[in-house]
């Protein structure tokens, strides 16, 4: 398997993790609407976060902003959506605990250079 699919695979267990916690317990979200923002949450955070902000501003600017667009997702799905429910702490918890395992997740990225970016 390689470095950077198992780097994926951290970050969706990170994601799910917090989101099942702070979803399920503050809001009595059921587990599939937490996996959907998890799939969600990871695969935007990837995408923008670690391929394109992480390399040109830091990890810094990529964790602050990683929390932010963890929060957004979570806060459109619940707009678009009857069965999914958040309320302004605990989407602003997730943000804050995202952006905390991704300044984290950013330093392992950094110093291991077999894992994209």
């Amino acid at each position: 398997m390689s470095q950077t699919i198992t780097a994926l695979i951290i970050k969706f267990i990170m994601t799910l993790v917090i989101a099942g916690i702070v979803f399920s317990l503050m809001n009595g979200n059921n587990f599939g609407w937490i996996l959907i923002v998890s799939i969600a949450g990871t695969i935007l955070n990837y995408l923008m976060g670690d391929l394109f902000v992480l390399p040109n501003l830091g990890n810094i600017v990529a964790s602050l902003g990683d929390g932010l667009m963890a929060a957004l997702t979570a806060y459109i799905i619940d707009l678009t959506t009857l069965n999914f429910a958040t309320s302004l702490s605990s989407l602003a918890i997730f943000g804050i605990l995202i952006a905390i395992g991704e300044y984290f997740f950013h330093q392992y990225l950094i110093q291991n250079e077999k894992v994209a970016p």
